[in-house]
């Protein structure tokens, strides 16, 4: 069986860019990378890397691989591997990651939920809870 990055091996390479000046109000689902230094309002739903540049701002639900901010974010992201905050980003919501960097002076206001902080939160309840019972 071909998964599709061998059927398309340019696809997986791909990298698309919005520019400063623009706006995008919908959804957004992409196999690559993708690069925002306008404005994006919506869900964006990719398999590669976010960046939002410096000039750059989202608003919504955003699901990727990996992420770098260092414009603004405001809303829910879910990233499965490495979430960076740089210094001079404005993160305001939630986030979901696995790994998280934070740059100092890096604004964050909202949630953090770490996979593995929250697996391992979960198990040690149990086993707590199951000791003072035994």
């Amino acid at each position: 069986m071909i998964t599709s990055a061998k059927k398309n091996p340019d696809q997986a390479q791909a990298s698309n860019r919005i520019l400063l000046g623009t706006e995008i109000i919908g959804d957004i689902k992409s196999n690559g990378d993708f690069r925002i230094d306008g404005h994006v309002k919506g869900t964006i739903t990719i398999e590669g890397k976010l960046v939002i540049g410096e000039k750059g701002s989202v608003d919504g639900q955003v699901v990727c691989e990996n992420a770098t901010v260092s414009g603004v974010f405001k809303g829910k992201m879910e990233v499965v591997e490495l979430l960076t905050l740089l210094s001079s980003s404005k993160f305001q919501g939630d986030m979901i990651t696995s790994k998280l960097s934070v740059d100092p002076g890096a604004e964050f206001t909202g949630s953090c939920s770490m996979g593995a902080v929250v697996r391992d939160l979960a198990s040690d309840s149990t086993e707590g809870s199951s000791e003072k019972t035994a």
